[in-house]
Order: structure tokens, then sequence, then C-alpha cells
């Protein structure tokens, strides 16, 4: 699906979403991600059941306020003890098919709000 919006001048944001990809500011993108307003980066996780502490621990290093977990076409939820990190630090984490995290990153960004999209395939 297309997803038609003004881009943010010098942010990313999802433009658009398919079996196996995402598209960010019109670019074709496959695999584990984390996008920030400001940058892209490869995820080192192959799958959902790879999921560890360390990956989750990982996601404080961009310093988000809330972490937007995707997790393919369906919601599944990671237990509460991998995401120990993000609760300590008082870091927000929302688990959500990767399309959902694709609107709501899109939102949060435009509210200048400090969210990451961790995607898995």
């Amino acid at each position: 699906m297309k997803m038609h919006q003004d881009l943010n001048q010098g942010r990313n944001q999802f433009t658009g979403y398919g079996e196996g990809h995402v598209l960010i500011n019109r670019e074709r993108y496959e695999g584990s991600l984390i996008v920030t307003a400001d940058e892209i980066a490869s995820w080192d996780v192959a799958s959902f059941e790879d999921l560890s502490t360390d990956d989750f621990a990982r996601l404080l290093d961009w310093r988000p306020e809330v972490v937007l977990l995707g997790t393919g076409e369906r919601q599944r939820f990671a237990h509460p003890r991998l995401s120990a990190a993000l609760a300590a630090a008082g870091v927000g984490l929302e688990t959500m098919s990767t399309q959902a995290v694709c609107r709501t990153f899109n939102i949060l960004v435009a509210e200048d709000r400090r969210a990451l999209a961790a995607l898995l395939p």
C-alpha cells in the first residue's frame, strides 16, 4: 500500500509498505531495520524468535522516547524480560504490526517526538 503524505523536509517517513518491504522516503528497504527521524540502519535480528535482551538494549543507543516494534503482518508480543532495559530507562515500547508502525511513526515524527521504529521481516 502506498501512503500519501507530505514529507517533512530532512526527516525519514514511511511512504509505503508491502509484503516483505517498506518504503522510506520513497526508497525500498527489506529485512530488519531501525528507523529514526534522522537515521536508517539494519537491525541484526533475523526473526521474532531471535529477539534477545541485547537487541532491545542496543536500541537505547539512539536515545528514543518511544520504540515502535513492528512484528510483521501480525502483532506479536515479546516477553517483558527481553525489553526490561527499555523500561528501566523510561522508554516506552509499543508493539504492533509493521503496517501500524509505519502509520504511527509518521504521526510521532510529525509531532517532533523521538520515535524509533524497530522492524522485523
